[in-house]
């Protein structure tokens, strides 16, 4: 088995379904109780808070050539939101960092759908990581909801979903705005903040909904137990 390095924390409560879910697979796979070796370095979400591209690249720079020193053969960011660094990232470490658009656009293949709506933090729906990512080495389109919407989902996810507070009010509210991107063509909808899943489920919304966290955990886990390095 591979050693895989995370960089969790943004938010713990959604990277504890990453180790969970990465160990829970592994041990499906090996049959015998044991484990795959993980090593987790789990960051001050308040790094993210402040939307600082450099403090934010350079705090991430920092933690993954740690990881690498560590032993990791490869990264996963345990999150949607960092991979905005992604560029930034890659070129200053000499392993592969496992890109969680690419685990979307597997399943989406997968799924036979080709227009997916994007739920997540404010940057993940305006910028464009991983929507470009998602067009041009995939090509996926996306829809993203209005400004008003994304505003509060972005309220919802950082006072609310971070903070570990689900809630039905907020349930709905996502689902609503899931409605209207399935009216504009939606033929599945991007959980694309790793908190998302653990608010909504599959029997939530009539669509398919890919859970970006068991996503990438499914990617983390081919990269284990994978013969060749990527």
């Amino acid at each position: 088995m591979k050693k895989l390095g995370l960089i969790g924390g943004t938010s713990w409560h959604s990277t504890i379904d990453y180790y969970r879910l990465i160990n829970e697979l592994s041990a499906n796979r090996l049959g015998d109780g044991s484990n795959p070796p993980l090593i987790l370095y789990s960051l001050n979400i308040a790094i993210m808070r402040t939307m600082n591209t450099d403090t934010i690249s350079a705090e991430y720079i920092s933690i993954a050539k740690k990881l690498e020193l560590a032993g990791a053969e490869a990264i996963i960011i345990c999150a949607n939101t960092p991979h905005m660094i992604y560029p930034v990232l890659v070129p200053r470490v000499n392993i592969p960092i496992l890109h969680i658009a690419d685990a979307m656009a597997k399943e989406a293949h997968k799924l036979n759908i080709s227009k997916l709506g994007l739920l997540g933090t404010r940057a993940t729906m305006e910028k464009d990581f991983l929507k470009d990512r998602l067009r041009k080495e995939h090509g996926l389109g996306t829809l993203t909801p209005g400004m008003n919407a994304r505003e509060e989902i972005n309220r919802i996810i950082s006072e609310e979903l971070t903070r570990g507070i689900f809630t039905n009010e907020a349930k709905s509210y996502m689902t609503g705005e899931m409605a209207k991107l399935k009216l504009q063509g939606a033929e599945g909808i991007i959980l694309g903040c790793t908190e998302l899943p653990l608010l909504i489920k599959p029997e939530d919304f009539d669509l398919p909904l890919l859970n970006t966290t068991l996503l990438h955990a499914e990617m983390a886990v081919e990269f284990i137990f994978s013969e060749l390095a990527l």
